[in-house]
């Protein structure tokens, strides 16, 4: 059993099960010891590691030998402060206030410090925990009735004071496990629990790293494979190839629910201990089949098209198992439906695991067909750095990555957003000066932006990059975004000198005692009159459904 930090070598992580493969004694205190890991379960195993903590090895078997069980070699990493004594209180691992460690049921991990704390011990209390996907304690949250005057900055929470990016001209701050990372931005053009489609993300839109996923708005979760809420229904999921007993046809796959492994030290990681239940995430999904829930047997749906949608997006780590999965980064799919849903009991390990069988039901041609590979060409869909990633990095070997692939990738030009003569390199275009498929607009659109106007200019700029097919709507967004708050504008206010400003926002202006206008600070008045641009809104809900419902 040796130490081993999957995402970062160099520093302590999590005890694993190897097989010795190479020992060289470098000098009478240096060693350099190379073994193969072995991950549990499905995971399979990660050759060739070095191993930096040579004097901490329970027990060194010999080459071949049977491993021991993954619940014997997995440990929970000490806490620096505790050192892990269950007995004794600790502010660090355990609640931030009282320092106990009962009732973990009870504790609230905040998304932002990743402190936790008893719902009782909050000021004010909670009478339970939370149902939203995501909660701040009270140092981290942003006041949302904070009024911010002009040339003033809203306040940094204590976590993004630290960072670099508080100093630094970098937005991000760059760290060894990018899934943990943390966004820069959140997909506000729809809410979080949107069914179908996210507007702009076209299929075969791929991104390198799960955060830009999320980022997207695609699949919120950084880790999870199912994004949903157990009392409504997934969202979407991500097609992973975490058992090696999942068929995936390209239209049509089955999916293994989540639950029923071992997570005790390592949340990402665990070995099957378990039956999974019909609960949570498995229970969101079940909920998208067009047929009654039943959590004994299952169901098949009437009529499959009906169900809910869910948005797919395969990860290069499923290639170990489908052919359909892109060789780099996370790729969009498309939309699936969920046709039927079953318990059945595992081959791989022996534990009751639920299925699910989802078919396609798109419009937009896969990205593996030849009419998909063509759209993609002519879309100029590429694989997606996120902003300001070092160049350096880009290059190399990821995980599940051939050493062809890798090198190819170092090869590749840093990629401009908005020039597709860069695209065509990395997808190998025989013209680079081909126009990408255009934007269509329906008649009630082009209907309602004739009405439009006030903003009669600004929508003859925007239109001007219709040719940029699914880019139009980023620079519609850019266009009509709110410069308050920096989103897409909601019951748009359109100022006497033609600036379009969130109805909240600009009363928010003035309550605090400011009549100019946010954008160009010309004089409104104290008495101005706010009348929404209800054709602008209708405008905007055409072009981003479901937004207006996040707002």
């Amino acid at each position: 059993m040796v130490n081993y930090n999957v995402e970062s070598p160099s520093n302590r992580g999590f005890w694993f099960d190897a097989e010795i493969t190479a020992l060289k004694t470098i000098s009478r205190s240096k060693k350099e010891l190379r073994v193969n890991i072995f991950l549990g379960g499905s995971e399979g195993k990660l050759n060739d590691c070095q191993i930096r903590f040579v004097n901490e090895i329970f027990k060194i078997e010999k080459p071949g030998a049977h491993p021991l069980s993954l619940a014997d070699g997995k440990n929970d990493p000490e806490c620096d402060f505790c050192g892990g004594d269950p007995e004794k209180n600790c502010h660090s691992c355990s609640c931030h206030i009282c320092g106990g460690k009962q009732e973990p049921s009870m504790q609230l991990l905040c998304d932002e410090c990743n402190l936790a704390y008893h719902i009782y011990c909050l000021n004010p209390p909670l009478d339970k925990v939370p149902e939203e996907e995501y909660w701040y304690c009270p140092s981290c949250k942003t006041d949302s009735s904070e009024v911010v005057k002009a040339g003033e900055k809203l306040k940094m929470s204590k976590k993004k004071a630290k960072m670099p990016s508080a100093s630094t001209e970098s937005r991000r701050d760059w760290g060894r496990g990018m899934a943990c990372v943390g966004r820069t931005r959140e997909c506000t053009i729809v809410p979080s629990n949107h069914y179908g489609p996210i507007p702009g993300i076209p299929v075969g839109s791929t991104w390198r790293f799960r955060v830009q996923v999320s980022e997207a708005g695609v699949h919120r979760p950084h880790v999870g494979g199912i994004h949903g809420r157990s009392n409504d229904g997934a969202y979407s999921l991500v097609l992973a190839g975490g058992f090696a007993d999942e068929v995936d046809r390209g239209d049509e796959f089955t999916y293994t629910g989540s639950g029923g492994k071992n997570l005790a030290g390592n949340k990402r990681i665990g070995a099957p201990s378990a039956d999974q239940t019909l609960t949570n995430m498995n229970r969101a999904l079940a909920l998208n089949c067009d047929a009654p829930l039943d959590d004994k047997i299952g169901a098949e749906s009437r009529n499959w098209r009906a169900g809910k949608p869910v948005r797919v997006i395969r990860s290069f780590k499923g290639r170990k198992i489908s052919k359909y999965a892109p060789e780099e980064g996370n790729r969009y799919d498309g939309i699936y439906k969920v046709v039927k849903y079953w318990p059945e009991i595992s081959s791989s390990h022996g534990f009751l695991v639920w299925r699910y069988l989802l078919r396609r039901d798109d419009v937009e041609p896969a990205p593996w067909t030849s009419e998909g590979i063509e759209r993609s060409r002519r879309l100029c869909l590429r694989l997606q750095y996120p902003v300001g990633y070092p160049s350096d990095k880009e290059g190399k070997k990821t995980k599940g990555q051939s050493k062809k692939q890798a090198s190819g990738a170092s090869k590749r030009p840093a990629p401009d957003d908005d020039d597709c003569a860069s695209a065509s390199k990395v997808l190998k275009t025989s013209d680079s000066a081909e126009a990408v498929e255009a934007f269509q607009l329906t008649p009630q659109q082009q209907r309602l932006i004739r009405e439009d106007h006030q903003n009669q200019k600004l929508w003859d700029e925007v239109l001007a990059h219709l040719v940029e097919g699914p880019n139009f709507l980023k620079k519609l967004e850019q266009s009509f975004m709110c410069v308050c708050c920096q989103e897409l504008v909601y019951q748009p206010v359109t100022t006497d000198c033609l600036h379009n400003v969130c109805k909240d926002c600009l009363q928010r202006s003035f309550k605090a005692q400011v009549f100019s206008c946010p954008a160009c600070r010309h004089d409104l008045g104290q008495n101005y009159i706010m009348i929404p641009n209800e054709i602008l809104q209708t405008l905007l809900d055409l072009f981003f459904p479901g937004y207006s419902k996040g707002r």
